[in-house]
């Protein structure tokens, strides 16, 4: 990453479940951290807590490992407020994120932030928060919908959807608050090996939408049964060689470990 204030905050974020966003975030976290960066990890995903079972997985093999340990993130999960009247209760959900990223700030180099796969008040805060957000789609128009609507016929935007709509108000709110701006990457993920005929009508699709709404594309991950491997025992691809696990680092590992590689380098970190 090239020279930027600190803490650099990356927002994972796609109003849709199972494109692979914690998938993203833990690789992203632990990248961070085996490159020695001080790294806080924030899960605004209040019901599901997907990166906060991941990190607490993670924390239990420190503990029946102690010879093997694997570097940690320091982890922080909102608390969804109930019973309150809609706008107090984004009052107080907002005094409680802002609180959590002034903690963050304090002991960080970066901050990932993990969001839910719907809309929530602390999604929207925490995207206007990013210096870049990142956005995982698995290779299918039902995911491409999320960020626009398109006309099959022609495979062009008819229309933004309302998750780029609100990118674009987070984008506003954050100049607004400090002058900041956001980067947005796609992220496409889970691809498949074969050359589809549909997974090149989707590639050509981000294509034009990249330039029609303005983001980046990313290389992502390939759907592996390694990610689902690791995500009991709290690892990812980049801890295998330094910690205890079962299996032999294979051709498949390697190949996975240079998509990591690639998608590191696409969105900025050293």
């Amino acid at each position: 990453m090239s020279e930027h204030k600190k803490p650099y905050i990356f927002v994972i974020g796609n109003e849709k479940g199972g494109a692979g966003k914690t998938t993203c975030s833990m690789h992203l976290i632990v990248s961070l951290l085996d490159k020695g960066y001080r790294v806080a990890s924030v899960d605004t995903d209040s019901r599901q807590q997907s990166l906060t079972s991941y990190i607490n997985n993670r924390k239990k093999y420190n503990q029946q490992n102690s010879d093997k340990r694997v570097p940690v993130s320091l982890h922080f999960v909102t608390q969804e407020v109930v019973g309150d009247e809609e706008k107090e209760k984004k009052r107080i959900e907002q005094e409680k994120f802002e609180q959590i990223i002034d903690v963050a700030k304090k002991q960080a180099d970066y901050i990932v932030v993990d969001t839910p796969g719907s809309y929530s008040n602390y999604s929207r805060l925490a995207h206007s928060y990013a210096d870049t957000i990142i956005t995982p789609v698995n290779d299918s128009f039902i995911d491409l919908d999320v960020m626009a609507k398109i006309d099959h016929n022609k495979a062009e935007m008819s229309m933004p959807s309302i998750y780029s709509q609100m990118i674009w108000d987070q984008k506003m709110q954050r100049a607004e608050r400090d002058g900041g701006s956001i980067n947005w990457f796609v992220m496409r993920n889970r691809l498949s090996n074969l050359d589809a005929v549909n997974k090149r009508k989707v590639s050509d699709a981000l294509a034009k939408l990249s330039k029609r709404i303005s983001f980046n594309i990313s290389p992502g991950f390939s759907e592996r049964v390694i990610f689902r491997e690791l995500f009991p025992v709290g690892l990812t691809l980049l801890d295998l060689k330094r910690a205890n696990f079962d299996k032999s680092f294979s051709l498949s590992h390697i190949a996975a470990r240079q998509e990591l590689r690639d998608f590191l380098e696409c969105i900025g970190v050293k």
